[in-house]
């Protein structure tokens, strides 16, 4: 009952961390409006998988690497900003695809999806913060038996895959009732916001 209680918490934590829109959440959207379904939900596992990582941090008590990571977050902001900036002005020239020539089914691809958005929650000062918080506010720092631990993050994977499954599940659905101009129009916009967001960082983190 102990480690059904912990995966629980784990599955809430990931699932309350995962749902605030942010530049993770518009990239989800993005990539589920121009490259399908797949590709969405691929980005949303880079995330998820971060999570897993800020989880098990917090359940083994590795408060080292904690203190560590939030010293470094002028410089990880500043990393994740420029990134941010390039996939930006990246992805405003790349036009949305069809279904039948969407690249999302490609490994390589899709692989690029993952990584991309697992080194931004990497790098992401909020999401570092917020899993010190959490972990300290609940009492969960050091959760005990390695066991015990491995629940915990588990539950905190599978609450944020869980979201970014519903998210691209449902823009997904909504991608095959817009027209492909419109799909343009909204590239552009979301590739703009990811701009936005990068550069906010980036002044965030130099001011």
């Amino acid at each position: 009952m102990a480690n059904l209680d912990l995966f629980l918490k784990g599955l809430a934590i990931g699932l309350a961390i995962a749902a605030p829109v942010g530049p993770i959440g518009l990239l989800c959207i993005r990539r589920s409006l121009g490259q399908g379904q797949l590709a969405g939900f691929v980005t949303g596992l880079g995330a998820a998988a971060a999570d897993g990582v800020y989880g098990a941090i917090g359940a083994f008590g590795i408060t080292a690497i904690s203190v560590l990571l939030v010293d470094q977050q002028r410089w990880l902001a500043l990393a994740g900003g420029l990134f941010l900036i390039w996939l930006g002005l990246a992805g405003m020239r790349r036009a949305p695809a069809s279904e039948a020539a969407s690249p999302s089914r490609n490994a390589r691809d899709l692989a690029g999806y993952f990584f991309t958005t697992f080194g931004l929650t990497l790098t992401n000062p909020a999401t570092i913060l917020s899993f010190a918080a959490v972990f300290a506010g609940l009492g969960l720092g050091g959760v005990g038996t390695a066991a015990a631990a491995l629940v915990m993050i588990l539950g905190v994977f599978l609450g944020s895959a869980a979201w970014w499954l519903f998210l691209s599940g449902c823009v997904g659905w909504l991608r095959t009732r817009l027209g492909p101009a419109l799909l343009v129009w909204i590239n552009r916009l979301s590739g703009l916001i990811l701009i936005g967001f990068g550069l906010f960082a980036v002044w965030s983190a130099l001011r």
